[in-house]
């Protein structure tokens, strides 16, 4: 379907001329286009819909786990130190330049030249989707060196930051910057739920039956469940280091992959010990999100498998605490790995199975499996995967009695209303000889239908898409009709106003967009049907401020600044319910001298605003329902449309006065109220 073509304006009149012929009235053409916008908006929001339910829920962020990954080894006695310090040395051979000549460099600055032990955990599962992947990115990739840099920095930033809003506008940069060097790092991490702790199924599960039923084929990807695979993986790696006669290359290569194996394997266990990630691996997308990004920021009481309590925090969040518990059980696997490389720890011959496969890091993709894959786990390596994991908090029960309170993220699909009042400053009437300046203020109330997308990646997105269908009255302008000759009508008030009360039905639509206004109602279509993961990278880069990140939100202890030109338009058509709107107009004599006649004519018009800036001073949200208050600066442009004469005096024969398009300035107070539709329980 193609939108109405103008043929062109003449005294306001707009023409169209269909295939069967005749010309549609203003109302008319007004109701094709409100059909075209829908139709649009819908094919958007179906795109949108399959990007981004599928959300990206990391846990501690790069510099978090590299802090947790740096004090675990810290931790590590001499011998354990010693053994780690051979095989990295065996490791690094040919990769010299790429990998920091220690185990760890505690002190990189903000450009690492190279990268540590410790970067491998944090590379782990959130830029990489396997051991395989994992090892590839650190050693060959022109970006990961980059991600180290925004890494770093932002770890400056936290410590820096002295309230909320600074660590929102850190975390906000942070994820702009890395979206742009990392080409997969929305949709790596959002295609599976393999960074949360899988949900209790009861209270009397025993640590070693819930631990089983995590690693279980066929139960949903989840943290424990990856950790056992690849530090099963890893150990294997350190066992044939010991048992086999390897030449200096094939050392090498067995040494780096087993390594890879156990960051990739750590990554997740680090994971474990994330607030948000605690509270179980159950709900529809926004609950996830919702409850994720809670319990990160609030805080969540856990007590360990081995009946130790404590409180945890989430990403950008982390504390001292919070890496004391976790690098203890990182320090635990990385000992084990350690003992298998010494030959401390022995397995059956069937557990190390040789191979040219082995000698290459795991390939089981985290991004890729929504469920745990089969693959026997030898008795004696599950014993040594419990010990540490009985270091993990237990986690949150499935939905039910006893669940942990959920919440729900604005995200998903909703049904709400909008109502404003505003106040303008006008350039002048419509006529063209009224040029005196003026106010007029206004009212909406509106039905709101649209897509919450706010928070993705943190609190300073804004993908939201919304489509407004309501209704407004303007009172009448503080301009009067003929302010020279006629002082004793200003008595009159609203009556001879220039611009008088007018109601008018309006459309007003939403939408981010990647590089210019409107642009992701062509590209977002395009790109679902020939790359999906592009897709998903420029729809989320459009709710996290577009290409050039000028629309990103500000978070201030105060409230919430955003520069939206171009995200928002509302089209107000006047005239199209009761009919044209009367003006009270000077008419111009015969001779052409003076003015010295009234005459009321009647006219339609078309008003475009353009919300520029706006400030959002507090929000309150429950489990389905939000509502807020906003602050709007805008502009635009109100155009005369179709004229017709109602009363003139006899002797003019002036015809229909001349129009001017009305410009306009003003401040919008909007109230948004949006119940959100729950989605089904997973």
């Amino acid at each position: 379907m193609t939108p109405p073509q103008s043929s062109g304006v003449s005294s306001g009149i707009i023409s169209y001329s269909p295939q069967s012929g005749g010309e549609l009235t203003p109302k008319e053409i007004r109701c094709k286009i409100l059909i075209y916008t829908i139709m649009k908006l819908r094919t958007f929001l179906t795109v949108i819909l399959v990007c981004f339910f599928i959300l990206p829920a990391s846990a501690f962020l790069y510099p978090e786990h590299r802090r947790i990954m740096l004090a675990a080894i810290a931790k590590l006695d001499p011998n354990h130190r010693a053994i780690l310090d051979q095989i990295w040395a065996s490791a690094r051979k040919g990769y010299e330049t790429r990998l920091c000549a220690a185990v760890v460099e505690p002190e990189q600055g903000l450009k690492p030249q190279c990268l540590d032990y410790a970067a491998w955990c944090a590379i782990g599962g959130d830029h990489s989707k396997s051991g395989e992947d994992l090892a590839n990115i650190v050693l060959t990739s022109d970006w990961i060196l980059d991600v180290a840099a925004i890494a770093a920095k932002l770890q400056v930033g936290l410590d820096q930051a002295t309230n909320r809003s600074d660590c929102i506008s850190e975390v906000r940069d942070s994820d702009i910057k890395l979206l742009r060097v990392d080409p997969e790092y929305v949709t790596r991490a959002g295609k599976n739920n393999g960074h949360f702790l899988l949900a209790l199924p009861g209270v009397n599960i025993k640590p070693e039956s819930y631990f089983a039923l995590c690693y279980k084929e066929g139960t949903e990807i989840n943290t424990v469940g990856t950790y056992i695979w690849y530090h099963m993986s890893a150990l294997s790696k350190a066992a044939r280091l010991h048992d086999e006669n390897l030449t200096p290359e094939e050392h090498s290569a067995l040494a780096l992959s087993a390594l890879a194996d156990e960051a990739f394997a750590d990554h997740f266990l680090e994971d474990s010990f994330t607030s948000g990630h605690v509270a179980g691996l159950w709900g529809d997308a926004a609950k996830r999100k919702g409850t994720h990004d809670y319990y990160n920021e609030a805080g969540l009481k856990i007590t360990t498998w081995q009946d130790k309590q404590m409180v945890l925090m989430g990403d950008a969040t982390m504390r001292a605490e919070d890496v004391e518990w976790a690098s203890e059980a990182v320090r635990k696997s990385m000992e084990q790995l350690l003992d298998a490389v010494s030959g401390k720890i022995r397995f059956d011959a069937a557990f190390i199975q040789p191979g040219p496969s082995l000698a290459t890091p795991d390939t089981f993709n985290v991004s890729k499996a929504m469920a745990m894959p089969i693959r026997p786990i030898d008795p004696a390596v599950k014993i040594l995967c419990d010990t540490v994991l009985m270091a993990t908090p237990i986690p949150g029960l499935i939905a039910g009695l006893g669940e942990l309170p959920r919440f729900r993220a604005e995200i998903g699909p909703f049904i709400g209303l909008s109502a404003a009042t505003s106040l303008n400053f006008l350039d002048g009437g419509f006529f063209d000889y009224q040029t005196y300046n003026g106010f007029s203020s206004g009212l909406e109330l509106g039905l709101r239908v649209g897509l919450g997308m706010e928070g993705v990646l943190n609190e300073s997105g804004d993908g939201l898409v919304f489509l407004d269908l309501g209704a407004r009255i303007d009172l009448g302008s503080t301009m009067r009709f003929d302010y020279d000759n006629e002082p004793e009508m200003k008595q009159l008030g609203d009556y001879v106003a220039a611009i008088p009360t007018r109601n008018a039905y309006y459309i007003r639509l939403r939408l981010p967009f990647f590089l210019i206004p409107g642009d992701l109602i062509i590209l977002a279509p395009l790109l679902a049907l020939t790359s999906p993961n592009a897709m998903q990278k420029v729809v989320t880069t459009a709710g996290n401020g577009g290409l050039i990140p000028w629309q990103t939100g500000l978070p201030t202890p105060i409230g919430r600044f955003q520069f939206v030109l171009g995200r928002e338009v509302a089209v107000s058509m006047y005239g199209s319910g009761r009919g044209p709107d009367p003006y009270l107009v000077t008419l111009k004599a015969k001779d052409d001298e003076g003015y010295d006649e009234e005459g009321y004519f009647a006219m339609y018009s078309t008003r475009f605003e353009f919300p520029i800036v706006e400030y959002r001073p507090f929000r309150t949200y429950s489990s389905r329902q939000t509502g807020s208050l906003l602050f709007q600066l805008h502009g635009g442009f109100d155009i005369p449309g179709k004229r017709s004469t109602i009363w003139t005096p006899l002797e003019y024969t002036g015809g229909l006065p001349e129009t001017r398009t009305v410009w306009f300035v003003g401040i919008r107070l909007v109230f948004d109220y949006r119940y959100y539709f729950s989605g089904k329980k997973k």
